[in-house]
């Protein structure tokens, strides 16, 4: 990959062996009841979600809740996240809104020494590929981190516009919300060779095998976020080719747990956090604009996350 500098290529490698290995995790990030962030909480979160192998660690993203956090505890975020990795796995930090304000960030990333940045959807606007392009350039030329590109809402590449980022020497990888396979399948066919992919739809597993079939084999889990047994054991039957594992997780645990997410605006989120609390994880609860489930969705996660565990010989909270 001579294309990328040798720096990036160093990452690109350490996260093409994490993806082989085990599923992308995407922590979350705690905070109190009156909404304040809470460090020690926090730290010990992100210690447990990295004792189960995950195979690179993406702080401030969105089911972190990038989007309500200031830069100081944006910066606090990132920096105990390297902290508990302590070099054993890449940590990806997000970043985002316009591309002065993604440099911001990444600038708070670097110095707090996370290995790479994913580039989150820029705010509101509609863009021409061009314009997608140039975002990507900007934030490129003003920070030294390696850098993945994320499709999903308003940023969707072409071929073409896939070609131009994957010429920018620091750009890795890609990934991808949109779910759409035949548009995927062109932009993998369009990418240089050793260009990372990853699968980064709302409950990636629910498509994991259909975004295999293009060549997309790694994923984001959130469900890792709060039950990583589950996550790992659907990662281990789907590499392993046990269909009937895959299938029954995903009609008996995914699939209800998709229809839950789905009632409310912020469940993809909302639901995540919930159930990590339920597990007695130290996460709080979210920010504004989200929402807390009620009651009765709160009794249906739980009867969800009970049916799951039980799957894979898991109980919610171990005596």
């Amino acid at each position: 990959m001579a294309r990328i500098s040798a720096e990036s290529e160093v990452v690109a490698q350490r996260m093409r062996d994490g993806m082989a290995g085990g599923v992308l995790s995407f922590p979350l990030t705690s905070f109190r009841d009156d909404g304040s962030f809470d460090l020690e909480s926090y730290r010990a979160y992100v210690a447990a979600q990295l004792a189960t192998a995950p195979g690179a660690v993406f702080p401030a993203c969105g089911t972190g809740e990038f989007f309500s956090l200031d830069e100081d505890e944006y910066r606090a975020v990132v920096a105990a996240t390297v902290e508990v990795a302590d070099g054993r796995l890449p940590v990806v930090a997000g970043i985002g809104y316009g591309w002065a304000q993604a440099l911001r960030f990444a600038r708070i990333a670097e110095e707090a020494g996370a290995d790479a940045a994913l580039v989150l959807p820029h705010y509101l606007v509609q863009a021409p590929q061009d314009g997608l392009v140039e975002q990507v350039r900007r934030i490129a030329a003003g920070t030294r981190l390696p850098l993945v590109a994320y499709q999903r809402g308003q940023v969707a590449f072409t071929p073409d516009g896939l070609r131009r980022i994957a010429d920018i020497p620091s750009v890795i990888g890609l990934k991808d919300g949109h779910s759409d396979l035949d548009r995927l399948q062109r932009l993998t066919l369009a990418a240089p060779d050793g260009f990372l992919f990853f699968n980064g739809a709302a409950t990636a597993e629910i498509q994991a095998r259909a975004y295999a079939t293009v060549g997309v084999p790694a994923y984001s889990s959130a469900v890792h976020a709060f039950a990583p047994e589950i996550a790992n054991a659907f990662f281990t039957a789907l590499r392993d080719g046990d269909d009937a594992s895959v299938h029954k997780l995903l009609r008996d645990f995914y699939v209800p747990l998709v229809e839950l997410r789905d009632r409310v605006p912020g469940y993809a989120v909302s639901l995540v956090k919930a159930a990590a609390r339920l597990r007695g994880l130290p996460v709080g609860p979210v920010r504004a604009p989200l929402t807390d489930p009620g009651p009765d969705d709160l009794a249906d996660l739980t009867k969800v996350l009970d049916d799951g565990l039980s799957l894979v010989g898991a109980v919610r909270r171990p005596v």
